[in-house]
């Protein structure tokens, strides 16, 4: 049987198949429990899990939160706002000082990459990445995962086409690696600008071609327009975005009948994703969501419960 074998959870770049799987697994038995009268169990009674969120977030803080609740661990929350680093506290000062609380682990979100993985080596608490600037976003590629085998089986030979900002996105290559990993076939689109160069080095198909990217997907996987990140001017103007590479009905004809639409969330309604399109019958944005807790309930309890058994 499949073991986890990482101390941290920084990336998916060095998460077997076989360890994806046993996530998915984990997964599973966990989904049942927030179906449940009494949202718990008691796999980690007695663990402390600090959320630090060094940038703003709703779907994962909250996620990360009523995961470690329902496996009966505390949790207290810092956001960078209402922490010390407003006084010019480090980061790495700000973890030691929690670390030395005696928590169990750091749930890290920030906008700059590899803040994960610094604290991780000046730390002695386990690390789980919660987004780290355009580098990696690791749960949210695990839920979305899930999700895709939740609804189509194994992933082998399926197309999945992810379109918008490629460039900036976290999500995009945090999914890239699972999904090659998972036997997918990927096509990333968007703008020309947004596409990192070289990115066909991850095993991925590149286009500027919506229609060609759609063409016989399994999935489609819109991702939001990241302005906060994009510190030049990469398109003429959103209307432009919109005309060319919005998730519209029309458009989604040319994926398979019964694809699934998926969005990382938040949506930008009429600009990535048509509303109808977001709403519509192949729509799995909100079982993203709900799947997102029992995943990260797994990964809580494979860093730290089967530890502590």
């Amino acid at each position: 049987m499949t073991e986890w074998s990482h101390r941290h959870l920084l990336d998916l770049d060095h998460v077997t198949r076989s360890e994806i799987e046993l996530v998915i697994e984990t997964a599973r038995s966990f989904k049942e429990v927030s179906a449940r009268e009494v949202k718990k169990v008691p796999a980690l009674r007695g663990k402390t899990v600090a959320l630090l969120f060094f940038e703003a977030s709703t779907r994962t803080r909250v996620s990360f939160e009523l995961a470690a609740k329902r496996l009966s661990a505390d949790t207290l929350s810092i956001a960078a706002n209402v922490s010390s680093v407003t006084k010019g506290e480090t980061v790495l000062d700000t973890a030691l000082n929690i670390e030395a609380m005696n928590v169990d682990a750091m749930v890290v979100r920030h906008q700059a990459s590899g803040v994960p993985q610094m604290l991780a080596q000046g730390t002695k608490t386990v690390i789980i990445n919660a987004g780290d600037g355009c580098r990696a976003h690791p749960t949210q590629a695990l839920l979305d995962i899930f999700t895709m085998v939740d609804r189509l089986g194994p992933l082998d030979g399926k197309k999945v086409a992810i379109v918008g900002d490629i460039l900036h996105s976290r999500v995009a290559r945090s999914n890239i690696t699972a999904l090659i990993s998972m036997g997918a076939h990927v096509t990333v689109c968007g703008p020309g600008t947004l596409i990192p160069v070289g990115i066909d080095k991850m095993g991925v198909e590149a286009t500027t071609d919506i229609s060609h990217a759609l063409d016989g997907a399994d999935v489609v996987m819109a991702l939001r327009m990241q302005k906060e990140r994009q510190q030049e001017l990469y398109l003429p103007s959103i209307t432009e975005y919109v005309k060319e590479f919005c998730i519209t009905a029309e458009r989604l004809k040319k994926a398979r009948p019964n694809a699934l639409v998926m969005h990382p969330g938040p949506t930008n309604r009429g600009v990535e994703i048509a509303a109808d399109v977001a709403d519509g019958a192949q729509s799995v944005i909100l079982e993203q969501v709900t799947n997102g807790i029992a995943v990260r309930m797994a990964v809580l309890y494979l860093l730290l419960g089967r530890k502590a058994e």
